[in-house]
Parts: C-alpha cells; structure tokens; sequence
C-alpha cells in the first residue's frame, strides 16, 4: 500500500469505487495542526473531475494502468472491435467506453486504458482531431446570412452530424475536435 507521500501527477488510484487520475496535488504543511494533501483528481471511466483532501500519511490505494494503441475495426450493434497495433491481439469494446464513438472509422489509430490487476479495458480514447469526410451537406449561399458566423448541418462518413460553415461541400474533408464535436477547419487533399 502506498501513503499520500506517493501521490504525484498521472498516478491513477482507486477512490470511492472509481478510478481516479491525480491531475494536481499540492502537500499542505499549517503553522497550526496536521499536514495533509490537497489534490485535484479525474475519473478515468467518467471524466469527472474533483477536489478531495487527503490527511497526510493516510494509505491509498494505486491502480496500475497501460495504455496501447488499437486500430478499429468494425462495429457490431454496440460494440466495437479493435486490435492491438503490435500484438495484432483483438478486444472488443462496449460503446459507453469510447469517448467519441461518433467519429470512429474503420481503421482509426485510438489509445486504450488497460487496468494491469484483471486486463480489464476502462476506456478508450481517439485523437484529438480526425480527419472525416463530408458524405452530405444543403447548398450554402453567400448572403442569405445577417452574420458571418453562420453554420448548416452536415453528415460525416461515420454518419455524425455536425455544423459546418456554410463554404463546405459534399465530398468535402474536415478536421472535428473529438472532445467537442466542432468543426476546426477544412483540409486540402
């Protein structure tokens, strides 16, 4: 078992029944009673992020976690098979354990969280930016807008739907954030 003296960034531990990620931790020594250990920490399954405060010495509980790269390779119902890129070893995954599945197309490199203790999978990460293909968009026409700040709907070839400036095409190719879902900019062939 370790103590809050091994708490450091990126050291993932077991909180609450969840994993959490140490994202900051700050050792709190008062003129006036006991050190302890302020840190923020992030949930490995949910994103969450919280601050929690532990006294100093108190025990905790670290998780060994790996991370891999995986290729995708296709979609069954609601899970989605993937193989590891230097073992060639596949897993499959359910849906709610990929941060943006929306974006995923065959082929697609994504970083996978594996718990060491029992080879369970937590999650699984895609780039911050893909690269996807318009497959259908409305005509957008110049001065039909009061603001140049206008988007429309438009479908990617994974079958998500998000606004686009009104200058993008069918059979166009564009850059989206995973995180958010918008569009960041439209890339050459």
């Amino acid at each position: 078992m370790a103590t809050t003296a091994d708490i450091k960034n990126g050291l993932c531990i077991n909180h609450n029944n969840d994993i959490y990620q140490v994202v900051e931790f700050l050792h709190v020594k008062p003129g006036k009673g006991p050190a302890f250990v302020r840190t923020k920490i992030k949930s490995v399954r949910t994103g969450k992020t919280l601050e929690h405060t532990f006294p100093s010495g108190h025990t905790i509980d670290v998780v060994r976690i790996e991370t891999h790269n995986f290729q995708f390779l296709y979609k069954e119902g609601t899970t989605h098979h993937f193989m590891n890129s230097d073992t060639y070893e596949q897993i499959s995954v359910e849906e709610e354990q990929i941060n943006a599945p929306q974006y995923l197309k065959e082929g697609q490199e994504c970083i996978v969280q594996i718990k060491t203790d029992d080879d369970s999978i937590l999650t699984v990460e895609l780039p911050q930016y893909v690269v996807l293909k318009v497959t259908y968009s409305e005509p957008g026409f110049k001065g039909n807008s009061t603001s140049g700040n206008v988007t429309k709907p438009a479908q990617l070839e994974t079958g998500a739907d998000v606004r686009v400036p009104l200058f993008i095409e069918t059979d166009e190719t564009i850059k989206i954030d995973t995180r958010t879902g918008d569009y960041i900019e439209r890339v050459k062939d």
